[in-house]
């Protein structure tokens, strides 16, 4: 600020500080989904999976549009998950033509331990706020990710 008065160094200020915590979940999630013997791609199918409740089925469309991959990406994990057992396929009721994708007994065990691992890391890293201000923290964040996120 001293060198460069001109600039308004307040977007470091924040933003500098996002970008070291990022560093800091990313060591906390590795390790959470490691002890839970699952890649964080495998995370992010499972767990759109486990959201959408029992019977935890969703399309290949749907868990593209949650997961924000391409098709030809979608259908490797899917494929990979298969032969892990975590899900499987299933022709859809509704449209003999289309498939859609399940939760296994076995996948839904292991996201399950990893969501609570991830809790539990998260909370760590969040010791030292109170819960106003993780509130208020993640009032201001979701404000802050709307514009893109849209």
């Amino acid at each position: 600020m001293r060198q460069r008065p001109d600039l308004d160094f307040s977007p470091l200020e924040v933003l500098s500080r996002v970008a070291r915590l990022s560093r800091h979940l990313d060591i906390a999630r590795k390790e959470a989904f490691r002890r839970s013997d699952i890649e964080s791609w495998e995370w992010d199918v499972l767990s759109a999976l486990r959201r959408a409740g029992e019977p935890y089925q969703l399309s290949p469309k749907q868990l593209l549009q949650q997961t924000l991959v391409s098709s030809g990406t979608m259908t490797n994990r899917i494929d990979r998950l298969v032969a892990r057992r975590f899900v499987r396929r299933e022709s859809d009721p509704g449209d003999g033509r289309s498939i859609l994708v399940t939760l296994t007994d076995d996948g839904r065990v292991r996201v399950d331990a990893a969501i609570t691992r991830l809790v539990d890391a998260e909370a760590l890293l969040l010791d030292g706020l109170s819960r106003s201000d993780r509130d208020r923290l993640a009032t201001l964040l979701r404000k802050l990710s709307m514009g893109f996120d849209a």
